[in-house]
């Protein structure tokens, strides 16, 4: 059983204790990952936290992620950031699934390049662009690992939309929609209305603002999606949700 290195808080004496040898890590250094379905698989130690290296990276998710995912999916990860969730789904879906890997930061498309040649991985495409409801280009803000849309942004990024990706036969329909964008969830889900009615991927989803995470639940209700919060909290107070298609559709 992986132990959830992460679930150890930082805001006691023993979690600090704990992380303060971590700081003394190089940030290009090359680890393996210490545990999980991920164990063995390289690592560049400063492209995310800590607790990707060690295998405890949002432990919860990775396990739901696996229960999900079956052997020959295909796999949106919509905001990949450095590819931990796109590498775990290419070694889910395994040589007759497909992972599309979507992510507009430069310097997250470095890193996410990067461990996909380090790990040999040869079952994914990378599209470097951000997910929302039409293609073209928008400002973005932040840095890689909080980077959004925002109007006051200094980085211009393309824009896509899932349906007219599918539509074009750029990329195939999904069976599972990994979605963490920092805010454009909605756009992004509007500009898959049509393959979300046809395909009905299963969706983990994670929202940001309370408007937000209120307009998604009620699209994916209307569309016939039952939601069930991810860590166990009420749909109201939390924000990472996932999204089973039950059948019932109502058109909005």
């Amino acid at each position: 059983m992986p132990i959830n290195f992460s679930g150890i808080t930082n805001q006691n004496i023993l979690g600090k204790i704990l992380r303060s040898p971590l700081r003394l890590i190089p940030p290009r250094t090359v680890l393996p990952i210490l545990q999980g379905k991920l164990r063995g698989k390289k690592w560049i130690v400063g492209s995310g936290q800590h607790g990707a290296w060690l295998g405890s990276y949002e432990y919860e998710k990775q396990l739901l992620f696996q229960q999900i995912i079956q052997e020959g999916s295909v796999v949106y990860d919509l905001g990949s950031n450095s590819g931990f969730y796109t590498i775990l789904g290419s070694v889910l879906v395994g040589n007759l699934g497909k992972v599309v890997s979507f992510e507009p930061h430069p310097c997250n498309l470095g890193f996410l390049r990067e461990h996909l040649h380090l790990n040999h991985v040869q079952n994914v495409t990378v599209i470097d662009a951000a997910v929302s409801d039409c293609s073209g280009f928008i400002q973005f803000a932040g840095d890689g690992f909080i980077g959004h849309i925002s109007a006051q942004g200094e980085l211009q990024v393309k824009t896509v939309s899932l349906d007219e990706l599918i539509d074009t036969n750029v990329i195939p329909p999904p069976d599972f929609i990994k979605i963490d964008i920092e805010g454009a969830e909605m756009l992004a889900l509007r500009g898959a209305k049509s393959m979300l009615n046809k395909a009905h991927p299963t969706i983990l989803l994670a929202t940001h603002g309370s408007e937000i995470h209120k307009d998604c639940c009620q699209f994916l209700d209307s569309l016939g999606y039952s939601i069930q919060p991810v860590y166990g909290d009420s749909i109201q107070k939390t924000d990472e949700i996932v999204a089973y298609f039950n059948g019932n559709y109502y058109d909005c």
